[in-house]
Parts: C-alpha cells; sequence; structure tokens
C-alpha cells in the first residue's frame, strides 16, 4: 500500500511533516482566535449565553421546559411522520416511474412486427405519447422549487372539491418532486449498466418487464444507493417546507417557540442538532445497508475453492478404487 502510495505522490519528509503540522496547529489556533472575537464575544455581550434564554430548553427546573418539549415532541413527531409517507410515496412512485421510462425506450425499437399496420402505427404513437408525457412531466417536477409545488398542491386540491388534512398536502407535494428525482436515479443506474446483461436476459427467454425487474432494477439499487440516501436526506429536510400550509412540523412550532420567548438563537441551535442527528443517523443505517449488500455481493461471488493436485489425485484414486472393489 505504501508503496502504491508513493508512485502517486512523494511521501513528505520530517522537515515537510514538521511544516504541515505547524501550519495546521496556527490554523486552528487561527480558527479558534477568530471564533471567539467574531462570534463567542459578540453573543455573550447581548447576553445569548444567558439561562433566562436556554433555561427552557436545557433546564428542567424551569417553568416552561417542559411545556417547550411537549411542543416540540409534537413538531418532531409530525416531522417524522411526514417524512416517512414521504420517503415510501416518493421510493414507489418513482420506482415505477423509472421502470416505466425503461420500458418506454425498449419499445420505441419494436416494430410490432405481426401487428396489423393500422395497430402497429397505433401502439408506436402511443409508445411516443407516453415517452413524451412522462419526459415533460419529470422535467417540470424536477425543475420546479419543492415549495411552489406544496402551495399549488394545497390550494389546487381544493378547487377541484378534493380536500385532505394539512399532512398529505406537504406528503404528496413532496412526492409529486422527490418521486421525478428518484425515478431520474435509478433509470440512469439501470442504463448504466453493461447491455450484455438485458441481452443474456433475452437470449434465455425473460420478457423485457422481467428483465427489469430482476437484473436491472436490484442492481441499479445497489449501485445508486448513496444518490438515493442522499435525496432521502432532502425529504426528511423539505419537511420544513410545510411551515406554508400550516402544518405543525418542527421548525413551524419552533417559530411559535420563539414567538413566545423571543430566544431564536437557542431554538434554532437545538432544532439544528436535532435535524443533525436524525439525518446522520439515517446517513448511518444506509451506511450499513450498503456494506450488508457489498458484503454478501462478495460472498456470492467467491469463487469455490481449488483443490491441490496431490488432493484432486487421491479423490481420483479412491474412486477408482471404490469402483474396482463393487
Amino acid at each position: 500500500m505504501t508503496q502504491q502510495s508513493s508512485v502517486l505522490y512523494d511521501v513528505p519528509g520530517p522537515r515537510q511533516r514538521r511544516i504541515t503540522l505547524f501550519g495546521s496547529i496556527a490554523a486552528l489556533i487561527g480558527l479558534l482566535v477568530g471564533a471567539y472575537y467574531l462570534i463567542y464575544q459578540p453573543l455573550d455581550e447581548t447576553g445569548q449565553f444567558s439561562m433566562e434564554l436556554w433555561g427552557p430548553l436545557i433546564d428542567p427546573g424551569n417553568e416552561n421546559f417542559a411545556l417547550v418539549w411537549e411542543r416540540l415532541g409534537v413538531g418532531i413527531r409530525n416531522t417524522l411522520i411526514a417524512a416517512a409517507l414521504a420517503i415510501v410515496t416518493s421510493l414507489v412512485v418513482g420506482t415505477l416511474l423509472a421502470v416505466l421510462r425503461i420500458q418506454l425506450r425498449g419499445l420505441a425499437q419494436r416494430r410490432y412486427a405481426g401487428f396489423a399496420a393500422p395497430l402497429a402505427y397505433l401502439l408506436r404513437g402511443l409508445n411516443r405519447t407516453l415517452s413524451i408525457v412522462t419526459r415533460f412531466c419529470v422535467e417540470v417536477f424536477r425543475g420546479l422549487p419543492v415549495v411552489i409545488t406544496i402551495f399549488f398542491v394545497a390550494r389546487g386540491f381544493p378547487e377541484f372539491g378534493i380536500t385532505f388534512d394539512s399532512l398529505w398536502y406537504l406528503v404528496i407535494g413532496l412526492t409529486i418532486y422527490n418521486s421525478v428525482v428518484i425515478a431520474e436515479i435509478l433509470r440512469s443506474g439501470m442504463q448504466g449498466l453493461a447491455g450484455g446483461q438485458a441481452e443474456a436476459a433475452a437470449a434465455i427467454g425473460l420478457a423485457p418487464l422481467q428483465t427489469t425487474r430482476m437484473i436491472l432494477l436490484p442492481q441499479a439499487f445497489r449501485i445508486m444507493l448513496p444518490a438515493l440516501i442522499s435525496q432521502l436526506v432532502v425529504v426528511l429536510k423539505d419537511t420544513s417546507l410545510g411551515f406554508i400550509i400550516s402544518y405543525e412540523e418542527t421548525l413551524n412550532i419552533g417559530k411559535q417557540i420563539i414567538g413566545v420567548l423571543d430566544n431564536p438563537i437557542q431554538v434554532y441551535t437545538v432544532l439544528a442538532v436535532l435535524f443533525i442527528a436524525v439525518n446522520y443517523s439515517l446517513s448511518k443505517l444506509a451506511q450499513a445497508i450498503q456494506n450488508r449488500l457489498s458484503r454478501g455481493r462478495r460472498t456470492a461471488n467467491t469463487p469455490a475453492p481449488q483443490l491441490p493436485p496431490a488432493a484432486l489425485t487421491s479423490q481420483a484414486e479412491g474412486g477408482a478404487g471404490g469402483a474396482g472393489g463393487n
């Protein structure tokens, strides 16, 4: 490993290592000094570290502590519910959309030989129309900001007599945006696979849909898992946009608490820590799943142990002896 690394770059000598160490220490000291004078001192002078502001969030003895965390608990629960529903629906709709686009792309090459000419033209025109419609929807909904999508869903559905709880308006808005993004992630993953796999599947008699479902899609999920997890983290963070439809998620309730206690820095700091903890847990879970899938793939690809020639010879002699004895 050391020899391979030295080929790519020169190994630093003792003098260079000392310079790097001293430079890192000086940079760290500079950052600490800057943080003290530019962040800590101005906040301290305005009393932002006083227990009057932090007490409702960190002091169980504070009279507002229980009520604040009860409200934050409601917000956290609502955020997780909205995120879980949006993640599930986005994955399902995105997967179906990706499969549909892959199938339409494959059918575009088909001439429908054996069908009557009018029916063949009709099927080809239908395939072309569906391809244009799906591509248009992907480009439109992927290009729209999520907040606009949620707003149009919450205002547009009631105009047609379709009314839901604000939770479902938020979930539908997040699903519309994130499902097309997930669909493009999976579609690019499937199209990036070696073309020989689909050809081999067709050679053994698998239908195009079976090839996609059994061969291409599982590999796309495994290969594109980091991108999928990043998008799911985005779903979780985008639940904060529920404030525009008065959905009581975490940040909306945080704004209510700030309106009463007038401590925005403290409340947003606590909420930031909560979001970081949840997103970090989701990332670690995804990493564990990816590692498990990678181990399973390596185990499946491990070749059978090769016996030494002497063992093969002895087995052959044993088999011959047994046959002669019988």
